[in-house]
């Protein structure tokens, strides 16, 4: 009995985790630009399953949906390896802080913490990562030759990654927080469950 238990709890996890990842594809094409001349910079709200998920079983559920979003991108020609990775980064900075410190807490409060951590974590993260390694992979082999000017990388972190994950993460932040109040008991009995 026991066995079967756990059986139907992965075969729970593992539907779970593959329908948060599809939500979460569908939520990444839809996007929208905020920072005038940086059009190519767009927030989306496809973080949010990987943070339901990441709430219900564990950090490492939500990592796995923000995989799963960007390997069906890439799968469907949506974006450039570069650009998929740099996403797969942005997603789990973003929301590893909020997922262990609820995890730890268990409140409201731990979310709204998590959620600033989390844009912080990701809004220094991305710029040194776009600074050191994003920006020089597409000057070197994606013939953005200006990036190989630094002065031109410089302003593409200060005045474009950097606000933008910023903004990024307190949009999805703002928004998350109302969701998780509306779902806090529906997530609470999932974690019950697979327990």
């Amino acid at each position: 009995m026991k066995k079967t238990n756990m059986q139907s709890s992965k075969l729970f996890k593992l539907i779970v985790l593959a329908l948060m990842g599809t939500i979460s594809l569908l939520l990444f094409l839809l996007n929208f630009p905020v920072l005038p001349g940086f059009g190519y910079l767009k927030i989306d709200f496809s973080d949010i399953p990987a943070l339901i998920a990441a709430l219900i079983f564990s950090p490492l559920a939500g990592v796995i949906v923000e995989a799963i979003k960007n390997v069906l991108y890439l799968a469907i020609g949506g974006g450039e390896p570069v650009g998929v990775t740099s996403n797969f980064l942005a997603g789990v900075m973003f929301i590893i802080p909020v997922a262990v410190l609820y995890h730890k807490y268990k409140s409201v409060k731990s979310i709204v913490l998590g959620l600033v951590v989390g844009t912080v974590i990701m809004t220094i993260g991305m710029s040194i990562l776009n600074y050191l390694v994003f920006l020089p992979i597409y000057a070197w082999f994606m013939g953005m030759e200006q990036m190989k000017i630094e002065s031109v990388k410089w302003y593409t972190v200060i005045a474009g990654i950097l606000p933008f994950n910023a903004i990024k993460g307190i949009i999805v932040g703002a928004l998350f927080v109302p969701v998780f109040i509306k779902m806090r008991s529906w997530i609470e009995q999932k974690q019950v469950n697979v327990l």
